[in-house]
């Protein structure tokens, strides 16, 4: 094949390269810049590094602009360095933006000044930190397609007039992006040093211990001590401590090469000599794990397969948040109208929403799509009484175990005259009121089960339909306890008086015929010797089963009929009683900062959406 021919086809790789990457990154830049990683976590490269790493080099020579430099911290906010590759023209395009300001750069040389004073805006004078994100966007022919996060370096201890806190700081700053699983973590670590006491890559490592998500930067290769240069190479070729993306090297500007005025351009070169011309790194130029192109390029193919392996979460993530705001602003409301007329339809409405909410509740009917909870309330009621039912079939179980003894004891020591097989009635009773008397205090225990169940109802219904109207809200509230002491009270003395009935013990003769007719073909008493003994274990277990089937309903229906059914009841007229007493206006007062939180949900949504569409637009047309 002709050079010519050869210099086609790689262009024609190149450019159907370039169509695939450009999109992909361009989606995420477009939802980082409608603010929705204040929602999102987007798949994103944040570079990270001790102090005097290199690692404002290693960008230096990414974006081919000069970036701050100096001693301390320079980068004292998350700079978004968005890099664009143009064919169209040769010349060099330059936006800086935080917060509202834009600012239009003519040339690079303005970046350095640009930069710090946006740091300044946004961190105060000094040396402290901000979490507010200066975005800085470069459109050349000189770069990759490539968008990195630049983040504080790492300070062990603070000097001049940094905050004492400032490596706490700082390490929080970090932490807040590189434990997202959706970001790449690109650790700077200066080839001259023992890696493995290096802060970046413990922080790394803490959030990724696998090294998913990590990719090593090597720099300052012309600094290594000789005799070392071959653990260097076993770094690199992940050989001292392994990453799954492994590790690159690269040579930047030094700050001699900057007081000579090299340029970028040269610096290239020279980097790319330094690795050609030395035995012991030549072999990974040869693998593509050195010098700063090779890098750029690795950057940007792990940037766009990160972004297509992270996009149906992201698309996930997006519905999730979308639905969480919406739901937040209905709770929230529209806002209240300005006429009185309308105030009163407006506070009706609410108590209406709210008396339909609990209605729906004590029937059952609740929408959980629109729930924090994943059961009705009803149905947690119920598996209350079904383990109430358990407990009670349990206890006759364990009853007629214990039988035998009870029984053994009682005809031993309160027989009376009565000759043998003659069943005593007393000393049936008293063995049938104590197991009644056992059953009471689960049964109170089931009522207040119940109770806070439905306690835990009323108030998730309230709080989601009220909470933007403190006045409203309390108004609502007072009544809530007193109600539910009232229903308790009440439930609880005729649980009270049901085993106070229980302890006359009776059941209507053919039911209790039939009962004990069964008990007595089933045979289920075959431990009895005495047939006296096996008798009364016959009356017995047919008595205790009648007395269960009965408590298992009573004490369901009691509790029901109180907490459930009453205790909504009389809240719903409380409720509708409050329209008549109270001045609309009074109650329906919002709260200090509802409305300003109003407006950010709202401004969310609006994110959200922008970003659905973005992203729907971007999924169909790949």
């Amino acid at each position: 094949m002709s050079q010519s021919s050869s210099s086609k086809g790689k262009s024609s790789l190149s450019q159907h390269y370039e169509e695939k990457v450009r999109p992909c990154i361009d989606l995420v830049d477009s939802l980082r810049s409608l603010g929705v990683e204040k929602d999102l976590n987007l798949p994103a490269i944040a570079v990270i590094g001790d102090q005097s790493s290199g690692k404002s080099s290693v960008l230096e020579a990414l974006s081919g602009v000069a970036l701050p430099r100096g001693t301390g911290i320079v980068t004292r906010c998350p700079l978004v360095l968005k890099l664009k590759k143009i064919t169209k023209d040769n010349n060099w395009h330059g936006l800086l933006s935080y917060k509202d300001q834009i600012k239009q750069l003519k040339n690079p040389a303005e970046i350095e000044n640009a930069v710090l004073n946006a740091q300044t805006v946004l961190a105060g004078e000094g040396e402290g930190i901000s979490h507010e994100m200066i975005t800085l966007e470069i459109q050349s022919s000189d770069v990759p397609n490539l968008t990195l996060i630049d983040l504080p370096g790492i300070a062990r201890v603070a000097t001049g007039n940094q905050p004492k806190d400032i490596e706490k700081q700082i390490k929080d700053l970090i932490e807040t992006f590189i434990k997202r699983q959706e970001t790449i973590s690109l650790v700077v670590v200066p080839a001259n040093i023992d890696i493995a006491t290096t802060e970046a890559l413990k922080m790394a490592s803490k959030v990724d211990s696998t090294g998913e998500r990590t990719l090593g930067i090597l720099t300052k290769p012309d600094l290594v001590d000789k005799g070392m240069e071959e653990m260097v190479v076993r770094t690199v070729n992940n050989q001292v401590i392994q990453l799954k993306k492994g590790y690159m090297i690269v040579k930047c500007r030094g700050q001699q090469d900057i007081n000579e005025k090299l340029d970028l351009v040269k610096a290239l070169e020279k980097e790319r000599r330094f690795f050609d011309e030395n035995a012991h790194f030549r072999s990974l130029l040869e693998d593509g794990k050195a010098t700063i192109p090779h890098l750029a390029e690795r950057l940007t193919k792990e940037l766009v397969e990160h972004i297509n392996k992270t996009l149906p979460q992201l698309q996930k993530q997006l519905e999730m948040k979308l639905e969480e705001t919406k739901e937040d602003l209905r709770a929230l409301g529209d806002g209240v109208p300005t006429d009185e007329h309308e105030k009163s339809d407006f506070l009706i409405t609410k108590i209406r929403h709210f008396n339909h909410a609990l209605e729906e509740g004590k029937r059952a009917e609740e929408d959980l799509k629109n729930s924090d909870s994943d059961m009705r309330v009803f149905t947690k009621i119920r598996e209350e009484f079904g383990k109430w039912k358990l407990f009670l079939y349990a206890k006759s179980i364990k009853t007629e175990e214990t039988l035998r003894d009870e029984v053994v004891k009682y005809i031993r020591t309160c027989r009376g005259k009565e000759l043998p097989e003659f069943l005593n009635y007393r000393t049936f009773e008293n063995i049938v009121k104590k197991h009644i008397e056992e059953l009471e205090e689960p049964a109170l225990k089931l009522l207040k089960d119940v109770t806070d169940i439905v306690h835990s109802c009323v108030d998730r219904v309230v709080n989601s339909h009220f909470n933007a109207f403190s006045h409203l809200l309390r108004a609502a509230k007072d009544p809530i306890e007193d109600f539910f002491d009232e229903q308790f009270q009440k439930a609880e003395e005729k649980i009270h008086y049901q085993f106070e009935i229980e302890k006359i013990v009776y059941c209507e003769d053919s039911l209790y015929s039939d009962q004990l007719n069964n008990v007595k073909q089933k045979n289920v008493i075959k431990w009895m010797a005495s047939v006296d003994v096996r008798e009364m274990a016959y009356h017995l277990t047919s008595y205790f089963k009648i007395t269960s089937d009965r408590l298992a309903n009573q004490v369901p229906l009691i509790v029901q009929y109180h907490m459930l059914d009453q205790y909504i009841s009389q809240l719903q007229n409380a409720m509708l009683a409050i329209i008549g007493r109270n001045n609309p206006g009074m109650l329906l007062q919002e709260d200090s900062g509802v409305a300003r939180k109003r407006k950010e949900l709202k401004e969310r949504l609006e994110r959200l959406k922008s970003a659905g569409k973005i992203l729907s637009k971007f999924v169909h047309s790949t």
